[in-house]
């Protein structure tokens, strides 16, 4: 039995790529989460905001490299994201206006308005590829690890290596500083509690002098930056192809209906709880089963990683059925 072996190697292949992927999924989560918390209807674009944004930052990436700016051993789109950012809430703030804020006035039903999203989710996914086109794309430029596995068997002695790249390093602080960021600006600003009032009640909000144009815009401009952050992260630690973030829509609901729909806090736990079961359902967990003195023929993985998305079904179904209202008692839908 070796216990330190296995231990690292479940650090390696689980534990490391399940927290930044779940990061990842948390930023995705948190916008998803305002807009129905605030907004009040689901929006189906977002994934398609993700591949529009980071495409964005890919192209201002491209020109900082060709001009001959970088930031050294950091990605570059780091640079870029804020620009990124920037042109992809002009364009949503324009979609708004031009299509959700009539459907907002008339106060259609939220099924009217999630509908009206699935029309500029296949808009913004055919602009992405005209934009930047179909081939995966890879602009992960500066050092590619903080850790290598050779250098961390060099330090330990141990037969398992443990690597750690820039971007997971990247992800997580990001995440961290972004959650921080929202959080206090949520609880401490005024614009914050004008928002937190409009979600909890619309018509007191309005009689209490609340600009709701104002709280929608602050709204559509932080689920912006939340989701180009987040699809810039995931392009950084994977690679950016427009059709994975139409894919990656299902676990960043799924994160969000289990956290709780409308809860921000639920929408980050919610991240990981889905990245760390499809992570661990689809790691073949042979290796570490012989580090503690099991030995099994078989590759002891319970799906194969085409299937990881199931895990987010099952997940979200089963929280449909038994906890509605997500784990944090969001919102039920």
């Amino acid at each position: 039995m070796d216990i330190l072996n296995a231990l690292v190697a479940v650090l390696n292949f689980v534990v490391i790529p399940a927290a930044s992927y779940g990061a990842q999924l948390a930023l995705g989560a948190l916008g998803v989460t305002l807009i129905y918390g605030i907004l009040r209807f689901s929006n189906f674009a977002h994934g398609d905001t993700m591949a529009f944004g980071t495409a964005l930052v890919i192209l201002v990436t491209w020109g900082l490299q060709a001009i001959g700016i970088d930031l050294g051993p950091v990605p570059t789109a780091l640079l870029a994201l804020p620009i990124g950012i920037a042109l992809c809430s002009v364009f949503v703030l324009g979609t708004d206006r031009v299509v959700y804020r009539f459907y907002r006035r008339k106060r259609s039903a939220p099924i009217i308005l999630v509908m009206a999203s699935v029309g500029v989710m296949f808009i913004m996914n055919g602009l992405t590829r005209l934009v930047i086109g179909v081939d995966e794309i890879r602009f992960d430029d500066g050092a590619r690890f903080l850790i290598t596995v050779q250098q961390f068997k060099a330090w330990t002695g141990l037969n398992e290596g443990l690597a750690l790249r820039v971007s997971q390093a990247i992800t997580l602080v990001v995440t961290v500083l972004a959650c921080w960021a929202l959080f206090r600006f949520l609880s401490r600003s005024r614009a914050g509690k004008a928002m937190r009032a409009y979600s909890d009640n619309e018509d007191l909000a309005l009689l209490s002098g609340i600009d709701p144009e104002r709280v929608v815009r602050l709204t559509w401009i932080i689920a912006t930056a939340l989701a180009v952050t987040a699809g810039t992260l995931y392009g950084l630690d994977k690679s950016f192809k427009a059709f994975n973030y139409f894919q990656i829509l299902l676990p960043i609901f799924a994160a969000a209906i289990v956290g709780g729909l409308g809860n921000p806090l639920g929408a980050v736990a919610g991240g990981f709880i889905v990245a760390f079961s499809e992570v661990a359902v689809t790691y073949p967990w042979k290796k570490i089963a012989a580090y503690l003195g099991f030995q099994s023929e078989g590759m002891l993985q319970l799906l194969s990683t085409e299937y990881k998305f199931a895990v987010s079904f099952v997940i979200l179904i089963v929280v449909l059925l038994f906890r509605p209202t997500g784990l944090f008692r969001g919102k039920t839908i």
